[in-house]
């Protein structure tokens, strides 16, 4: 394999190699190539492909693959995702769908009569023994690697072993501990799902990956190597998408399945594909937006901005209690139509073009303005934020928006394999009937919402999020502090946030009591979260007057780097 650049061990065809990049966290500005993201590790990785010659395509997969290695609660091959490309010399805009999807095995009803609850958020439910939660059975048929593989070889320039070799390196050479990662770690889920670090504890054989030998979790800044996940992706380095739906990768995972009970099935890796799909367009303000079809939750941001059009949103002013009230309650509305009217296209009848009806919209404005409210019955919103995301432009325009994710953490990882698998089963419903149900081959609706914003015919933004059911909400505030507010991307991305996908209102700790006060005397239910930076993880990149600026979520640790 030959790769120009990559982050262990520089290589050129030239004899100096200068980078020109700046590493920061609130934002840079460039007229060439830009990668954002969670993890600065995988960042550079995407960077150096770049500088090797790649396109966005080519870094933004190189990314992905990195992301796996450095923060594997998040990603990784065993996961899933979505994006979309655009190559405006090419007049390309396309979308493609690498969602997981039920096994074959799943029968409907399977475990009606273990069901306790249903989670806070509705997202999740809760069964007896956890079966679903983490463990060999709460595993999905993955497709992340088929994704990036049909994205690569159909868009990207690079040979693929280059794409994936970095990746390789860093399991191979080591990789460290981030705060973030870390932090991650010791997350304590109060909606009935188990914790984390519960999770992490269910392979023995990696303990090494997580814990020092005493038990006692890793310290940030440990070197951590993994050999085998190193030995899988030069696999799939080798041998393409094949390399893990087929051969060894395959039988090791069967193997193991059959060995400890799991859905999973040989024939469910060898039988998935990635899905092409057609971008979903709206508008806001006269720009155009453009997001991907059901199951994921772009016609919701849609509904979102459609119907915050008919407010002046610019004189209520940034985050006062007027506006936090008017945004939260088109976010209630757009979340119980996210609920009722998303789904599986290839299993339900879904008119995504219903979903944002200008009709519709407008009607739901009028009702907000005359005071009505809508009520969700749940308690705040839970949903697994184990998610995500990298957005990339090279030094030609193309862009590339893509995020992907776990889900939540199975806690398994195969002997010799060396990564964890998604435990996305836990969102099926386990009672039958219904969009949300878990049945052979479904894809479950997912918040994932890469986005792209036009001006004209000209990319101006592109944005996505990891953070669950908050996805849709980060990323609509990023939009308006841009377009209503005139934020830089930096300050856009940066701003407190707040989020609405169920009863109650949640608060950035950045937004001041006296507003959280002056909300909550309004009559409704509010938590002012204790962390700084909440409602998702938005990863933007701005374009425009020639000029490209980035930005990475503060309250994730990532950063922006420019090439």
């Amino acid at each position: 394999m030959r790769c120009g650049a990559y982050l262990f061990g520089i290589r050129s065809n030239e004899t100096d190699v200068r980078i020109n990049a700046t590493f920061v966290f609130k934002g840079v500005a460039v007229n060439k190539g830009i990668v954002v993201a969670e993890q600065p590790d995988a960042v550079e990785v995407g960077a150096r492909i770049l500088m090797a010659g790649g396109n966005a395509v080519d870094a933004a997969v190189a990314c992905a693959f990195a992301q796996g290695v450095v923060d594997q609660m998040n990603g990784g091959v065993a996961g899933y995702g979505c994006a979309q490309v655009y190559f405006p010399a090419r007049g390309i805009h396309d979308g493609l769908s690498f969602l997981f999807q039920a096994p074959a095995a799943v029968v409907p009803g399977m475990w009606s009569h273990l069901l306790e609850r249903e989670t806070p958020d509705g997202f999740g439910f809760v069964l007896k023994g956890y079966v679903n939660d983490f463990g060999y059975q709460s595993i999905a048929v993955p497709g992340a690697v088929k994704g990036w593989y049909d994205l690569q070889r159909r868009y990207g320039v690079l040979p693929w072993g280059d794409v994936v070799e970095p990746a390789l390196r860093l399991a191979v050479g080591g990789y460290r501990i981030t705060p973030a990662v870390r932090e991650q770690w010791f997350v304590v889920d109060d909606a009935g799902r188990a914790d984390n670090i519960h999770r992490l504890r269910q392979t023995r054989a990696y303990a090494h990956l997580f814990f020092a030998p005493d038990g006692s979790a890793l310290k940030t800044g440990t070197v951590v190597r993994n050999a085998d996940y190193g030995a899988t992706l030069a696999t799939i380095a080798r041998d393409g998408a094949a390399g893990f739906h087929a051969g060894r990768v395959a039988d090791a995972i069967s193997q193991d399945m059959e060995r400890n009970g799991g859905l999973l099935g040989r024939v469910d890796l060898e039988t998935y594909e990635a899905e092409p799909v057609t971008p979903l367009w709206g508008d806001y303000r006269g720009h155009k937006i453009s997001v991907l079809p059901p199951p994921t939750s772009g016609a919701m941001l849609l509904r979102m901005l459609r119907t915050l059009e008919h407010f002046d949103l610019r004189s209520m002013g940034h985050n006062t209690p007027d506006y936090i009230a008017t945004v939260a309650e088109v976010m209630k509305r757009a979340q119980l139509a996210k609920e009722t009217l998303i789904g599986d296209p290839r299993h339900d009848n879904i008119d995504p073009a219903a979903i944002f009806d200008p009709a519709i919209c407008r009607q739901e404005a009028d009702e907000i303005k005359r005071g009505e409210r809508v009520h969700i019955e749940r308690v705040g919103d839970r949903e697994t934020k184990t998610t995500t995301h990298v957005s990339v432009m090279d030094r030609d325009g193309n862009a590339v928006t893509m995020t992907h994710s776990l889900g939540a953490q199975s806690g398994v990882l195969t002997p010799g394999l060396g990564f964890m698998y998604n435990g996305a089963i836990g969102m099926f419903d386990p009672r039958p009937g219904n969009s949300r149900s878990l049945e052979p081959h479904r894809r479950r609706v997912t918040s994932m919402t890469p986005a792209m914003v036009f001006a004209g015919n000209r990319l101006r933004m592109l944005l996505g999020a990891p953070g669950g059911s908050h996805i849709p909400m980060g990323i609509l505030q990023v939009i308006l502090n841009v377009l209503d507010h005139g934020m830089s991307i930096s300050d856009a991305v940066a701003a407190p946030r707040f989020s609405a996908p169920g009863e109650v209102i949640d608060l950035s700790a950045r937004i001041p009591s006296y507003i959280c006060d002056a909300v909550a005397a309004r009559g409704y239910q509010i938590a002012r979260s204790a962390q700084s930076f909440t409602v998702a993880k938005v990863h933007a990149i701005l374009y425009g007057d020639g000029e490209s600026q980035g930005a990475a979520d503060p309250g994730g640790g990532g950063m922006a780097l420019a090439v």
